[in-house]
C-alpha cells in the first residue's frame, strides 16, 4: 500500500508512542527523519505528500523493531551529536549525555585559569572530552581507557574531526608516563549497582563497565582523586551522580586536595566535582 512521507512520520510517531511518552515519540520521529533519512523539516514541507520508496519503508520498519527492544537511537544510527560535533558511538562506548557538556566547559575554564599545557581524560569512551579539549586549546591531550573497543572508536573520532590526542589503554592514570599529568578530567562510571532494577531499559545496551562502580558508585572517582593528587595534578574535574557531591568532597579533601567544590546541572542535581590543589 502506498504511503506518503507525512503519513510515514505519523505512523512512526505512533509506533514509538507505544513505549515512549507521546511528546518524546514525536521528537524522536523527527530526529529519525533528519538524522537517519537526512530529510529536513523544510524538505518535509515541500515533499511530504510524495510516496515513500519501498526500501525507505523497510529501513524504518527495521529501525522500529530494534528500537522496540529498547536499543537506543544513537546505537541504531551509529553516531550522535555532542556540542555540535558528530561522534561515532558503538556498544563499546557510552552514548554522550548533554550533562557532560558542563564538564567540558568547566575543564576549559579551569585549565585556562591555571594556565595548564597538558591534560588527561580518564575513561575517555568515545573520546568526546579529549577531542573537544584538543580542538579548543593548545594543550597536549592524553586519554586513557580500559576498553580496546572504546579506544578504537575514540581514535576514529579524533581522526575524523582532526583532533591531535594520544590514546592509551590502561586503568585510570596508570598508563600515563610518570610525572605531573596536568589537568585531570574524567566521566567515570558512577552509578550504584543497587540502582540497576530501576534504570531505563535502554541502559542495558550500554557497557556496564562504563556505568557502574562499587561503593555506591563512588569507588572509581575516589581512586582517581587519590591518584591525581599523588601525581601532583593541579586540578581534577569529575562528572558525578546526583547526591554524590558531599561525600566525594569529603573524600577529595581527605586525599589531600586543598579545595573541593560541587556544581549542579540545570535540573539542580550534583553533576561536577572540581578539586583544586
Amino acid at each position: 500500500m502506498a504511503q506518503t512521507y507525512q503519513q510515514l512520520r505519523l505512523d512512526l510517531a505512533a509506533a514509538l508512542a507505544v513505549f515512549l511518552d507521546p511528546e518524546e515519540a514525536h521528537a524522536e520521529s523527527v530526529r529519525w527523519f533528519e538524522e537517519g533519512l537526512d530529510l529536513s523539516r523544510s524538505w518535509m514541507v515541500a515533499h511530504g505528500m510524495e510516496i515513500v520508496p519501498v526500501p525507505v519503508r523497510r529501513q524504518v520498519s527495521a529501525w522500529v523493531r530494534r528500537r522496540r527492544k529498547g536499543e537506543p537511537w544513537a546505537y541504531i544510527l551509529g553516531w550522535c551529536l555532542f556540542r555540535d560535533r558528530r561522534f561515532k558511538v558503538t556498544r563499546d562506548t557510552l552514548i554522550p549525555r548533554p550533562e557532560t557538556e558542563l564538564l567540558v566547559e568547566a575543564a576549559l575554564e579551569v585549565g585556562r585559569r591555571l594556565k595548564v599545557d597538558r591534560c588527561v581524560d580518564v575513561g575517555t569512551g568515545s573520546g568526546i572530552i579529549a577531542i573537544h579539549l584538543a580542538l579548543e586549546t593548545d594543550w597536549r591531550v592524553t586519554a586513557t581507557d580500559l576498553s580496546p573497543g572504546a579506544l578504537a572508536v575514540a581514535r576514529e573520532n579524533a581522526a575524523s574531526l582532526g583532533a591531535e590526542a594520544t590514546f592509551i589503554e590502561g586503568n585510570l592514570l596508570d598508563p600515563v608516563p610518570a610525572g605531573p599529568p596536568g589537568l585531570v578530567v574524567a566521566n567515570l562510571p558512577y552509578v550504584d549497582p543497587a540502582d540497576l532494577p530501576g534504570l531505563q531499559r535502554e541502559l542495558a545496551f550500554e557497557p556496564a563497565s562504563a556505568l557502574f562502580a562499587a561503593d555506591r558508585g563512588l569507588a572509581l572517582s575516589e581512586a582517581l582523586l587519590t591518584q591525581a593528587r599523588e601525581r601532583q595534578a593541579p586540578a581534577c574535574l569529575l562528572e558525578i551522580g546526583a547526591g554524590q557531591g558531599g561525600e566525594l568532597c569529603r573524600r577529595a579533601l581527605g586525599a589531600g586536595w586543598g579545595k573541593a567544590m560541587v556544581h549542579q546541572d540545570f535540573a539542580g542535581h550534583d553533576r561536577l566535582l572540581v578539586a583544586l590543589a
